[in-house]
């Protein structure tokens, strides 16, 4: 056998699943054009978002605790996928990689008790805090 027809014998699997693929995606985007129905009813452009039709516009503020609150989750749940690749890890960085974790998350516990120190995690309006400072004092 010459290494050309070894070449092939090795090759014709792969070539049979690319046109597959290919044919297989053709199939998938061109069977909704004929398949599908051609009639354009009004509410066919309107926004349609999990069973509930719009009101108003999809343009509106956002309080900025909510940015701040989702902010602050994000940075913390990364961080704990670092801790989870260091708890898989744990056996092969040994106890210089158990101090630095330790550092670690002395170092997230220090920025939570600073965020929650300013203020930046309490979700109270104005008006609630005033409440609760007038239950607070002592008559």
């Amino acid at each position: 056998m010459n290494h050309a027809t070894e070449m092939m014998n090795h090759l014709w699997p792969v070539i049979l699943y690319l046109t597959l693929l290919v044919g297989l995606i053709g199939l998938m985007l061109g069977a909704p054009y004929f398949l599908g129905s051609r009639r354009d009813a009004r509410a066919t452009h309107q926004p349609y978002e999990s069973g509930i039709v719009s009101v108003g516009s999809a343009q509106y503020r956002v309080p900025i605790p909510f940015y701040l609150f989702a902010i602050f989750f994000v940075i913390f749940d990364l961080e704990a996928v670092f801790l989870f690749a260091w708890a898989i890890s744990i056996k092969e960085v040994g106890w210089a990689g158990y101090f630095e974790a330790l550092v670690f998350i002395t170092i997230l516990l220090a920025g939570l008790v600073y965020l929650w120190r300013l203020g930046a995690l309490d979700w109270r309006t104005a008006r609630q805090k005033q409440d609760l400072a007038r239950i607070k004092q002592p008559r």
